[in-house]
């Protein structure tokens, strides 16, 4: 049987028809965000939420999103999904190389497999895909290096008292500062998959990144920001069409792997205060539901959930393999109430809920995200305290048509709040706090590869972030203004019972520039970053009289280069 496929995997490579229709990879440069911007204009089918990706194209068009590099010229095309699309294809997928530099210290997030480094990086990529029926292969694994250059980070001149916070979050996490003491170079399978698909749906095993969520920037529950793991999905391909409306969602099984690195770059601090991490894997278990209503054409809902274990404290029971259909409340678990029973499950669950809503007329969209972490102890705690270990989202992305054709202004912005509320100050001890989103005291925080799977800004940060470009065909020329507070959840708890040193906040300016010629497209930004009171500590001149923090400039460059095989 095995015989009998190969060979008529290969024969239809040779002599199939070949259609291209391989998946846009989550964050693909110029594409993703282009065909975003299309069902802005109304030219892309408005069922689409763009809060399950990555996104797989060959259902919007026959000619294949990458083949047709000019995009444009199929543009009548891309207002409606095809579904008799051709049942064999053989592509070859974009070659990229991403090419980031840091001056002086770790910036920029959402780069999948690339490391926060300082120093050069680069990050090799392309492949394969094939159709056969049913059958789906892509192959497109990457390769990355990173000089991985030492820098001043958190410095070991602090009090016990102020080392002992910031490891509390440490230790309840896996982000390294630093990802070893030398060059860093690692090979992985990337965006690949081999599914089974049927209709809208599709059922196989993948290593692919996934992004669940409407944000532009981030999301809370999964982004670009880490490696693609591999996991085992069921999802749909395109939405599901019903007569109440239009559904798309995913159901993972995955493996999540630890850093294997100390978090500090000073090996005295980590022999101090740092729990050495488990060596064990997790398993992963998550659900993501989008519903597009009937009634109301432009309007996406939908709520993302997902349960990490260490391997040795899983069971294998139905509820060990899928905790994600578990109530959403402690008490509810168990006939006594006993929330403690549970807590010694050693589960880590995270959930959110989201929704967008695009206006096509005004060529806008608006969308949000509300996500919590642990289980309310009941419904009625969860009504009184709903700011528990929450995090959200907030965005907007709007365009602007000009006389010349195909140009357009697009300004889009997005904040991130990851930052514990004043619900800190009562629900623990003291003033001080407690965790923080994407952190847990059993299951060491939401990662792969000492990567944040969701937000990649960094624990208990914050940010805002504002774009405005000027948009011709897939060309790109704008600004992007940042501001990033870091850290914010251990400032408060180490640091923030005094007046001398103020938080750590960065503040950007960055250059965009996109451009096509023929099969060639870059991707380029240039990011200049003021670090003030960077990491909180005070400037040589400064007295207690008039504190002054010490600031840090420094410049993150990065250069996407694409072709586009025929």
């Amino acid at each position: 049987m095995i015989r009998c496929f190969l060979i008529n995997l290969v024969g239809m490579l040779i002599l199939g028809n070949f259609s291209y229709g391989q998946s846009i990879p989550v964050g693909f440069p110029v594409f993703e965000e282009a065909l975003r911007r299309k069902q802005l204009l109304g030219e892309l089918d408005s069922t689409i939420g763009f809060n399950l990706r990555p996104i797989q194209p060959r259902f919007f068009n026959d000619q294949g999103i990458y083949n047709n590099y000019l995009f444009y010229e199929v543009e009548n095309n891309l207002g409606e999904i095809h579904r008799n699309t051709a049942n064999k294809y053989f592509a070859y997928l974009p070659l990229r190389n991403c090419l980031a530099y840091n001056s002086d210290r770790p910036y920029a997030w959402g780069n999948g497999s690339m490391i926060p480094n300082v120093g050069f990086q680069n990050m090799l990529t392309g492949g394969v895909a094939a159709k056969f029926h049913f059958i789906n292969i892509q192959l497109m694994p990457e390769w990355v290096w990173a000089q991985n250059k030492s820098y001043l980070g958190y410095p070991n001149s602090y009090s016990d008292e102020v080392n002992a916070s910031r490891y509390y979050f440490w230790n309840q996490n896996d982000t390294p500062e630093r990802f070893g003491n030398h060059s860093y170079t690692k090979f992985t399978l990337g965006q690949s998959k081999i599914t089974l698909n049927y209709g809208s749906f599709e059922i196989g095993a993948s290593t692919e990144n996934i992004w669940w969520g409407p944000g532009q920037f981030n999301a809370l529950i999964f982004s670009n920001n880490a490696p693609g793991f591999p996991h085992l999905t069921l999802n749909t391909t395109r939405p599901a069409r019903t007569f109440l409306g239009s559904f798309e969602g995913q159901l993972i099984m995955g493996k999540l792997k630890p850093s294997g690195y100390a978090p500090s770059q000073w090996e005295s601090l980590n022999d101090e205060y740092f729990n050495p991490l488990s060596e064990d894997w997790r398993y992963l278990n998550g659900i993501s539901i989008s519903y597009q209503p009937k009634w109301v054409p432009g309007l996406f809902l939908g709520i993302n959930r997902t349960f990490q274990q260490y391997s040795g404290d899983k069971g294998n029971s139905f509820g060990d393999w899928f905790p994600i259909f578990e109530m959403f409340t402690k008490s509810g678990l168990f006939e006594d109430g006993n929330s403690v029973d549970y807590d010694e499950q050693a589960q880590d669950q995270q959930v959110s809920v989201f929704g967008r809503y695009v206006f096509t007329k005004a060529r806008a969209e608006l969308y949000f995200e509300y996500g919590r972490r642990d289980h309310a102890y009941t419904d009625r705690e969860f009504v009184l305290n709903p700011e528990h270990a929450r995090a959200y989202l907030l965005g907007f992305n709007k365009l602007f048509k000009l006389p010349y054709k195909n140009q357009l202004i697009q300004l889009r912005a997005e904040m991130t709040q990851q930052q514990e509320s004043v619900n800190r100050y009562i629900r623990y001890r003291g003033v001080k706090g407690g965790t923080s989103w994407h952190t847990h005291y059993q299951v060491r925080g939401f990662t792969h590869y000492g990567q944040t799977l969701g937000v990649g800004i960094g624990t208990g940060s914050n940010v805002q972030t504002v774009e405005v470009s000027l948009i011709d065909k897939l060309n790109k020329y704008g600004i992007v203004l940042e501001r990033l507070a870091n850290h914010q959840d251990f400032y408060y708890k180490g640091l923030g019972q005094q007046e001398e040193r103020q938080p750590w906040v960065d503040l950007s300016l960055g250059l965009l520039f996109d451009y096509q010629w023929d099969r060639f497209l870059l991707s380029s930004r240039l990011q200049m970053i003021n670090g003030l009171n960077y990491q909180w500590q005070l400037d040589p001149s400064s007295t207690e009289e008039f504190p002054v923090g010490k600031d840090k400039f420094s410049v993150f460059a990065q250069a996407h280069l694409i072709y586009l095989l025929k």
